[in-house]
């Protein structure tokens, strides 16, 4: 039987990235004891008043449809705590809630990109971008970085690569899997080279919430930024609410309605049970945020800190998020062999870096998603693994 394009061209290298994670899954199952880092999944529980939420919701009988923008009150809340943290004047309008980040960035490229349009993407960039784009017919034009300047991109990179059909730019910071932020003054040049080329800007912003050095900023907030700015977010890395399906889309109105008809047509909006949640989680003062920020931090200086000690091992210690990324080139093996060596000799689940670009060549990711017993216990394994190599 015959199946559409689509069906190729959202299949790639991104989806082949999770073949490790199975594999450790399997060998789990088998009751190995494997310690995944593939995943950024938080291991931390949902803040309990979070949950509670919930619960009171479905027990007063909020199973029925929901508006398909997401609830007003829900949306005025993610508004006003986007204008506080931002400084951008944003309402209810301009809010459309969705089921996660991820059917968020699917969602504006479907709204945003015509077959044929390019789209620039700084490296590394998150495995399932390819096919998001890909499944609208965008073509992604990937902005590549350097390793020894952490990974960041630079807006001299961006210029260089856009041409006649650069429709769009998508910037995710801090960024997955590197961590890199971007400073006030990179944002400006960024936002500059948006106007002067009437490009679209993406804003992927779920780890701002996870940034330990420098300070966040939303480049919509810019002059002359609001109106081509799509600034996503979710509730899933900041809150331990991943397997909420919590995202949303601050857009202008214009992008909003048309966002507003594919949900209608594809999604018909999320649970109202969940969103009655979502408020609790924006509105209340939850000191477990804090306290998950705080040990995100104190992983990341462990694990850069161990493998540090390694001789053919270079941490990049990230800005944010909740990934390290490791140079392993120093061990002969490429970023691939070194993350399936790892999983059969040392129980030890590691993205390969290859996954998110060729500027991660080399590199693995590792998710500092375990205790800090669990994640000194994984960087001795992958010690001893280096070790074995030298």
């Amino acid at each position: 039987m015959r199946y559409s394009a689509l069906t190729q061209r959202i299949a790639g290298e991104g989806s082949a990235a999770w073949d490790i994670h199975y594999r450790a899954l399997a060998l789990r199952e088998q009751g190995v004891d494997v310690l995944l880092l593939t995943v950024g999944d938080p291991d931390f529980d949902t803040p309990r008043p979070v949950v509670q939420a919930a619960i009171d919701s479905l027990l007063a009988g909020d199973t029925h449809y929901s508006d398909v923008r997401g609830n007003l009150a829900l949306r005025r809340c993610i508004a006003r705590r986007h204008r506080k943290r931002s400084g951008q004047e944003v309402d209810a309008e301009h809010v459309v809630v969705l089921p996660g980040a991820q059917c968020a960035v699917f969602a504006v490229a479907q709204c945003l990109l015509n077959p044929g349009d390019e789209v620039l993407v700084a490296e590394p960039m998150y495995v399932t971008y390819e096919g998001v784009f890909g499944a609208c017919g965008a073509q992604v034009v990937p902005i590549p970085v350097r390793p020894e300047c952490g990974f960041r991109v630079t807006p001299e990179d961006v210029a260089s690569r856009i041409g006649g059909k650069t429709r769009a730019l998508l910037i995710n910071s801090p960024n997955n899997p590197s961590g890199a932020s971007l400073s006030h003054e990179a944002w400006e040049a960024l936002a500059g080279l948006c106007i002067k080329h009437d490009l679209w800007l993406i804003s992927d912003e779920v780890y701002c919430d996870l940034l330990y050095e420098g300070q966040h900023l939303s480049p919509a907030s810019l002059p002359g930024m609001a109106g081509r700015t799509a600034t996503i977010n979710s509730l899933s890395k900041s809150h331990a609410m991943s397997g909420w399906r919590v995202g949303w889309v601050i857009a202008p109105r214009a992008l909003a309605g048309h966002l507003s008809n594919l949900s209608l047509c594809m999604l018909y909006g999320l649970p109202d049970f969940v969103q009655n949640a979502a408020v609790v989680a924006l509105d209340s003062d939850l000191p477990e945020l804090a306290q998950m920020r705080e040990e995100y931090r104190q992983r990341r200086n462990l694990v850069c800190s161990m493998l540090a000690d390694c001789p053919a091992l270079t941490p990049i210690c990230p800005d944010g998020g909740m990934f390290v990324m490791v140079d392993v080139r120093r061990t002969g093996l490429d970023a691939q062999a070194f993350a399936d060596r790892l999983l059969a000799r040392y129980a030890v689940s590691v993205l390969a870096g290859d996954a998110f670009g060729p500027s991660a060549a080399g590199h693995i990711r590792i998710g500092l998603v375990l205790n800090r017993e669990h994640l000194a216990e994984a960087c001795r394994r992958i010690a001893r693994c280096t070790d074995e190599l030298l």
